[in-house]
């Protein structure tokens, strides 16, 4: 195997590993988020924010699993457009989701704005993913 292709294909192992590991920091957190937004913040904000706060955590569940697909895509046909899409939905969880965590807490209307650019991110990875696929 040359080294082109040995240092190819090593960055392409890396990116699923780190995707995977991405995948499943993120589901961590969600999952603790979602136990303290029903436990610790129900009392303590709005039925409003507290809904607001769900979403984030929602959209952020889903999204760790997109990062661990995106681990696995990148394992079965590797491309530098699959990283593109794990590297999306990364910036998707820390826009949309992040923005509704602030808003939620803070209730600065502005943060709301934020939200469209992580759900376009979001979109924009799954398009990646699909495009790798079709490709492959």
């Amino acid at each position: 195997m040359s080294q082109h292709i040995a240092v190819k294909y090593h960055n392409e192992i890396r990116m699923e590993r780190v995707f995977f590991i991405l995948g499943a920091m993120t589901a961590f957190v969600g999952v603790a988020a979602g136990a303290f937004g029903a436990h610790g913040l129900k009392g303590q904000m709005s039925a409003e924010m507290l809904s607001i706060f769900e979403v984030g955590v929602r959209y952020q569940m889903y999204h760790a699993f997109a990062l661990i697909a995106a681990a696995w895509v990148q394992a079965q046909w590797p491309s530098a457009i699959v990283t593109s899409g794990g590297w999306f939905f990364v910036a998707g969880i820390f826009l949309f989701s992040g923005s509704l965590y602030l808003l939620s807490w803070t209730g600065l209307k502005w943060l709301g704005a934020i939200t469209p650019l992580g759900g376009l991110a979001f979109l924009v990875g799954w398009a990646c993913l699909a495009l790798a696929v079709w490709r492959a």
